[in-house]
């Protein structure tokens, strides 16, 4: 036992003096910390730093499109429809629909695709194609008609880009006048350009797609940027949307812009069939015109305008006044029989190569039978 207080007590010191050492650093560090805080300087909010910002290696702007059409489309239409694909690598392919459904199964389609945008084409008349451009499923939603198309095909262009690279979308300043311009903006923006990020894209910015407003109409090209300078060569394709109507839901609701320059393509061919027609009544009212205007001698005759009509040797007897003579009579009939026996001959030539080629005829159809 009593060798044991004495460790107790020896552990009992040190822990009360590693108490007041501990005790000690801490009033030190306090003091330090006060007379830093003093001396320091509150730092900006915002600074440059030479450092490159972090990348963000996630997929946010998911952004998929739905790109598909109804039946009852042209073969140009559906190169249209796969040009447009080919630039867009965050769009998605659907089957043909049929064109009596109603085109709010398409935000059903959509949803089972896993979309938020949907570009819908529709054929009719195997002539006129109209284009569909909806967010779905809340809207809004805008409806074109497609005119001026040119595929990649047809074109041969000499631009080229990289299979699934990013776009530069280029907009008119006109798309700052016009509220619906500006709303029309906004969903080109969500639609054709393309997600940073996407799994199927390139991080590439090599191309450009232009939209231009002119004649009430969006002229649609796509360019790839060949130069830092701006050097341009086109790749195609080539359209232009003719806006029809917006609609604030999804290929449904109400009608937030018309088109009050909007001329239908069966009203635009019933006028142009009305002024070809307006061309062939005017066309026959000169003719009357004409007819009725135009007087019934020209020139007065000459008494020597027929002087060549007839026999000759008559004429010129009937001019000078004198009578045929015996030689002149006689020259005459031979002339007459001459041209008798000319004729009989080419009668007889006749008659007989029609009997030749009868002949001919008959001998290959034994042959052939």
């Amino acid at each position: 036992m009593a060798d044991i207080w004495p460790m107790k007590a020896r552990l009992k010191w040190m822990k009360t003096k590693l108490g007041r050492v501990l005790e000690k650093r801490k009033r030190d560090d306090s003091d330090n910390e006060q007379q830093n805080s003093e001396n320091d300087v509150p730092l900006p909010k915002s600074r440059i730093s030479d450092e490159p910002l972090p990348k963000k290696t996630k997929w946010i702007n998911r952004q998929r499109v739905l790109v598909f059409a109804a039946r009852g489309t042209t073969q140009r239409d559906r190169h249209l429809m796969n040009d447009l694909k080919s630039v867009m690598p965050h769009s998605r392919p659907e089957n043909k629909i049929s064109r009596r459904e109603h085109l709010v199964v398409i935000n059903e389609l959509c949803r089972m695709k896993n979309c938020n945008k949907s570009i819908f084409f529709e054929g009719r008349k195997k002539q006129d194609l109209y284009m569909w451009i909806s967010n779905v499923p809340e809207g809004p939603s805008a409806k074109f008609l497609i005119e001026s198309v040119f595929t990649m095909q047809e074109l041969r262009l000499t631009g080229n880009c990289l299979k699934g690279s990013r776009p530069l979308l280029s907009f008119d300043d006109n798309f700052k006048k016009e509220p619906h311009y500006a709303l029309l903006k906004e969903l080109f923006i969500q639609v054709f350009g393309v997600p940073h990020r996407h799994p199927k894209s390139q991080p590439f910015i090599d191309r450009v797609i232009s939209f231009t407003v002119l004649d009430n109409r969006i002229w649609y090209r796509h360019y790839q940027i060949l130069k830092e300078d701006g050097a341009l060569a086109e790749i195609g394709p080539r359209f232009v949307f003719n806006p029809i109507k917006i609609f604030d839901g999804s290929f449904t609701g109400n009608t937030l812009w018309d088109n009050p320059n909007f001329v239908t393509p069966n009203l635009y061919r019933r006028r142009m069939a009305a002024i070809a027609g307006q061309k062939y009544v005017s066309r026959r009212h000169q003719k009357l015109a004409y007819e009725m205007s135009r007087p019934k001698v020209s020139y007065p005759s000459l008494p020597e305008d027929d002087i060549f009509e007839g026999d000759t040797l008559e004429r010129a007897a009937q001019v000078t006044g004198e009578s045929l003579s015996s030689e002149d009579i006689i020259n005459k009939e031979k002339d007459e029989k001459l041209k008798n026996k000319l004729r009989e001959r080419a009668q007889i030539i006749s008659f007989k190569k029609k009997k030749i080629s009868g002949k001919k005829k008959k001998s290959t159809s034994e042959v052939s039978e």
